[in-house]
């Protein structure tokens, strides 16, 4: 699954997820693409998942480009623990994913077969989603 391999800081704040992205909301590789109407942190499990989903349906054929990452780190406290003693160790990372970003885009494959390995990836994730084609830009 995916996570950095070095970080400045272990540990993050939560953060706030409203607004626009200020960069990846557009198509920029693909012919289509996986875009985000809602905000939400996506797991790297999930971000794996989808991108599994898609690979399955595509039988390994045209490319796949996942335009999110897991970047920021997501700290648990074990179960059953007091409180205090300061900020838990980190559990999980997570891709903050705003609304109007491009999470994924397909290319290289039949336009209905790329539409039928999103809609299937879209099923993996937390937020709805809509599929925007290259014609629909035009």
């Amino acid at each position: 699954m995916l996570q950095p391999k070095r970080v400045k800081y272990r540990k993050h704040h939560r953060g706030r997820m409203n607004g626009s992205p200020k960069a990846g909301s557009s198509l920029e590789f693909g012919a289509l693409g996986l875009k985000s109407l809602e905000a939400a942190w996506l797991t790297s499990r999930q971000i794996e998942a989808a991108r599994r989903a898609i690979v399955h349906k595509l039988n390994r054929g045209g490319q796949v480009w996942i335009r999110v990452f897991p970047d920021k780190s997501v700290s648990a406290r074990p179960a059953e623990t007091r409180m205090g003693g300061g900020k838990g160790a980190v559990d999980h990372w997570v891709a903050v994913v705003r609304r109007g970003r491009m999470m994924f885009e397909i290319g290289g494959v039949p336009i209905d077969l790329a539409r039928e390995a999103l809609v299937s990836a879209s099923h993996k994730l937390p937020v709805r989603t809509t599929i925007i084609s290259r014609e629909n830009l035009v």
